[in-house]
């Protein structure tokens, strides 16, 4: 079990009811023209190794990936049989979403938390996975959950089972079914309960009948929860608002999984606003996703539609740094742009033929810490509406005997793409796949940007320019400046108080990015990076 047990992660999640999704071809031609100026200009950049907790990380939706067998759903070996892709785009870390036996396609409502759904695959392939990714330097981040817990899972079928053998108005006892510690069940009706069929007793459910909550304050449970980090190394959970008893559970999971290895990584998700996340910060967690920021109407889609300045892009992420940095001096931030809860982000901006959406995620990976992105974003799938319909297939092809390709969630509806497959795009140096890889490219060049500090430049930052340092002691500081809209924008860099060298740059037009005299012209949608003498 050693490989299982290098499993670096825990990803805390809040939890998701019954989804999935289909795709109908994409309209062909090529994508949105971006400038061969980056290609020619990054091609030299080599990335600088570095082995700690600031990864660039792409989620797998396991059911949605890669299919290795021929059944139309995903599975673990699929997912090996794509680890140089994976690696050759600039990732180096993964995060899988729940592997457990479970009755739902998504896997989040868990039968057994000691083994690997027989759809997926067994404990060899998974075993083999790790085995592959660690020796690319590749982490592993394991989606558990442990909030709450499938009714089939045999805890709950116990407790319930002991329950309907009440007779009426009878008084439950702990000592003779341990299990009843394990949720929270009551006589009568309550918000967020769900009634036990053929008694008079109601169980916490907050997401779904299906998904019993767990009592967290159980020290049986607690015991539960050690023995299964103990066995893969992660976790998720919380509870329903009382922020400060999550980040007192928080505690005990950091410190109950670096008792056992000291090297675990725990990210967590906490769907609220940077002051709750912040609390949640002071738990001592090395990391929790950057919600502010993401989705459709988070910080940096506000900014793209125009809704927010530029500048406000920069002042974001210094009170983010500020407020997670005042609650945990080591937080490593973990901001993401979409995930397998979230419309996919190619549907965020109707008229947008490719500029907007690369920007956008160009920004969520400028920020710092661990990054996210969601598998598919890299050739701007859509999906949105029902969970089915975010959790589309990988569109490796238009091929449809392609033996990669899964047939699906059940229930989803189809979805017209809206740029190429994956195999088109490989075939487009300007498509939004070869963007990707452009901006994973610099990202990857410059250590300063995942694990510098953010300050602002207000002589240069106005409402269409974004334009901030990222100083670090040990990687070199770096000028960061992006044009967030569709109009070319000039700026005199001799107001942010020195000379640079123009280092990397991202385009999404034709037109190429200058610096001359200490002036640089950024076209529509542009970043400049330059490093500081």
């Amino acid at each position: 079990m050693k490989n299982v047990q290098r499993t670096i992660c825990a990803i805390l999640c809040m939890l998701l009811c019954v989804s999935g999704c289909t795709a109908e071809k994409a309209a062909g031609g090529k994508s949105a023209a971006s400038s061969a100026q980056m290609i020619d200009y990054n091609k030299d950049l080599a990335r600088a190794e570095r082995d700690d907790r600031y990864r660039t990380t792409y989620e797998i939706f396991v059911y949605s990936f890669c299919d290795s067998n021929g059944d139309g759903i995903g599975d673990l070996n699929g997912i090996r049989s794509k680890l140089d892709y994976i690696g050759d785009l600039g990732f180096d870390a993964l995060w899988l979403t729940p592997v457990h036996p479970s009755s739902t396609y998504h896997k989040y409502d868990v039968d057994d938390y000691c083994a690997i759904d027989p759809k997926f695959g067994t404990m060899e392939d998974y075993e083999a996975l790790l085995r592959e990714c660690h020796e690319r330097g590749m982490r592993v981040y394991l989606d558990l959950v442990l909030n709450h817990t499938s009714s089939n899972h045999a805890w709950f079928r116990a407790a319930a089972d002991y329950l309907r053998s009440l007779p009426s108005g009878g008084e439950p006892d702990a000592s003779a079914c341990k299990y009843l510690d394990y949720y929270h069940f009551q006589r009568g009706p309550a918000d967020g309960f769900a009634p036990l069929d053929g008694t008079e007793w109601y169980y916490e459910a907050r997401f779904w009948s299906e998904m019993p909550d767990l009592n967290l304050d159980s020290e049986a449970v607690r015991g539960e929860i050690r023995d299964i980090m103990a066995f893969w190394l992660g976790v998720t959970s919380y509870y329903t608002g009382e922020p400060a008893a999550n980040a007192e559970f928080l505690r005990f999971v950091t410190e109950t999984g670096r008792s056992i290895d000291p090297d675990c990584y725990f990210v967590g998700e906490a769907w609220t606003d940077r002051a709750s996340i912040a609390e949640l910060y002071s738990s001592g967690i090395d990391s929790l996703f950057d919600f502010p920021f993401a989705n459709s109407e988070g910080f940096i889609a506000n900014i793209i539609k125009g809704s927010y300045k530029a500048s406000d892009y920069v002042k974001g992420m210094l009170l983010a740094e500020e407020a997670y940095g005042k609650a945990n001096p080591d937080f490593v931030d973990a901001p993401f742009y979409t995930n397998h809860d979230m419309g996919r982000s190619a549907g965020y901006y109707a008229a947008d033929d490719g500029p907007m959406t690369k920007m956008a995620y160009a920004m969520s990976l400028f920020m710092t810490g661990n990054s996210f992105v969601y598998y598919g974003e890299e050739i701007g799938m859509k999906g949105a509406g029902k969970d089915e319909n975010k959790r589309a297939p990988m569109y490796w092809s238009d091929d449809e005997s392609d033996p990669d390709l899964c047939a699906g969630p059940p229930s989803m509806d189809e979805v017209k793409m809206k740029f190429p497959s994956l195999a088109d795009q490989r075939e487009d140096e300007l498509s939004i796949w070869n963007w990707f890889r452009q901006v994973l490219r610099v990202r990857n060049a410059f250590p300063a940007i995942a694990r510098g500090v953010t300050e602002d430049v207000p002589s240069v930052s106005d409402e269409n320019v974004a334009a901030f340092f990222r100083r670090s002691s040990t990687d070199g500081d770096l000028l960061i400046v992006m044009n967030l809209r569709g109009e070319t924008a000039e700026k005199d860099l001799g107001q942010a108080g020195g000379s640079f060298a123009l280092a990397a740059v991202l385009n999404t037009n034709e037109e190429e990015i200058t610096y001359q005299d200490g002036t640089v012209t950024l076209p529509a949608y542009s970043i400049a990076v330059f490093t500081v003498p």
